[in-house]
């Protein structure tokens, strides 16, 4: 296969089973000048009026050569699906992506990953849990995959950085245009520190379009979907339905049957279309993978620490609420606070809330 043909006609944005079919002509008939897909008549059948005119004005092999010069400039590589780095788990899906841009480690494309998918708006709980999840599972030596959206997706690959573990960005527009913009550093760490990767050219713009599309990318690159907190409308269960239909696990963390945020993950585990995980553990032990053998130390506390461990294993509270329950006076309930957090016993949430770790 012609690489850089293939990379030509990413450009011109044709759905990508016809570009397979277009890919086996050229292949079939070795087309290797950009100009000759023009004129050739069965691969013009293959196409609409807007996409032949698309192909007819971008086929100048200056215009070309200039933007290979561009993704050299800015340091973005093209993986196609004959490579020998493409990873095996998407080769043979009928709906494989013919080619990658990227950025970063292209290896971590076969390695074994999860997952991380949710709500853009997390409860505490939700960031608790999803934090909890992804720094254990990339301890554990999975590569967390996701989305780089706000809340669960950022959250996964921020917590996989802060572990020293591994995480790959599937992005649902090009590597020039970060959604969500306030994202851009956290991409920039990816593409450094792990694997940023795109379908699509490094110009083009997302649209509400291509993210349920970029799921299945998501999904196909994973052993398994985690869903940690979401909405029962979300765009989460795209990447869920995905996973199904590529027989790869659902898991999901139970939460409050209250919540909205956790209706999604609540009704998947009633109707058993994903597995019901507590712990991390649950998931590495279906891997057969350790648990990170974290040092543990003993860790005496005061009589009034322990007074706010025990509150704390009744669920989160906020200082008020602790502050009335344990009847400690603010400044010491201040400095069992801290005391706590620094030992990592207990965790600060936003509005002042607290949780055990």
């Amino acid at each position: 296969m012609n690489k850089n043909i293939l990379t030509f006609l990413s450009l011109v944005e044709i759905p990508n089973k016809k570009l397979a079919k277009i890919m086996d002509i050229i292949e079939r008939e070795e087309v290797t000048e950009i100009k000759k897909i023009v004129d050739n008549k069965e691969i013009d059948k293959l196409l609409s009026t807007n996409e032949y005119a698309n192909l007819a004005k971008k086929s100048d092999d200056r215009l070309f050569r200039s933007y290979l010069a561009n993704l050299e400039k800015d340091n973005i590589k093209v993986i196609t699906i004959m490579d020998a780095e493409y990873p095996e788990k998407l080769r043979y899906l009928d709906d494989a992506p013919m080619l990658f841009y990227y950025k970063g480690d292209i290896s971590l494309l076969n390695t074994d990953a999860i997952s991380i998918v949710g709500t853009r708006m997390p409860s505490n709980y939700g960031r608790y849990v999803t934090e909890k999840f992804a720094g254990v599972l990339a301890s554990a030596g999975l590569t967390v995959v996701s989305g780089l959206a706000y809340g669960v997706d950022a959250i996964s690959h921020r917590k996989a950085l802060e572990v020293n573990g591994k995480t790959i960005a599937v992005l649902g527009g090009g590597l020039n245009h970060i959604y969500p913009e306030a994202n851009t550093n956290l991409a920039n760490e990816i593409a450094e520190k792990g694997l940023l990767i795109s379908e699509y050219p490094p110009f083009a713009k997302p649209t509400k379009y291509t993210f349920p599309v970029r799921n299945r990318i998501i999904a196909g690159l994973s052993l398994g979907t985690l869903i940690t907190e979401a909405g029962k409308k979300s765009g989460t269960i795209h990447t869920k339905e995905y996973a199904l239909d590529y027989g790869r696990d659902v898991f999901a963390v139970p939460g409050n049957i209250n919540s909205l945020k956790s209706e999604l993950p609540n009704s998947l585990i009633r109707s058993a279309q994903a597995e019901c995980v507590l712990e991390p553990e649950d998931i590495l032990i279906r891997y057969n993978m350790d648990s990170p053998k974290l040092a543990k130390r003993a860790v005496e506390v005061s009589m009034d620490e322990e007074i706010i461990l025990k509150l704390l294993k009744n669920g989160e509270q906020d200082f008020d609420e602790l502050a009335k329950n344990s009847q400690l006076p603010t400044n010491i309930l201040n400095s069992c606070l801290t005391t706590l957090e620094i030992r990592g016993l207990i965790k600060r949430m936003p509005a002042k809330t607290y949780m055990l770790s």
